[in-house]
């Protein structure tokens, strides 16, 4: 079995991991009602997309 000649440093362990990082998801408001929304969906709470009407909703002032 292969086993390594030599300890693996905190450093170069560290720097290996360095892209498992999580990031947090975009969020935007919505321009009508002011919702945070995930980008390029239309909104939930009022129906937009882009200033336009493009769903009906129950919500819808």
């Amino acid at each position: 079995m292969a086993v390594p000649f030599r300890k693996v440093s905190k450093t170069r362990k560290r720097m290996r991991r360095s892209h498992n990082a999580l990031t947090p998801n975009g969020v935007v408001t919505c321009k009508e009602c002011g919702a945070v929304i995930k980008p390029h969906r239309a909104c939930p709470k009022c129906g937009s997309y882009k200033g336009k009407k493009v769903i009906e909703t129950k919500d819808a002032e």
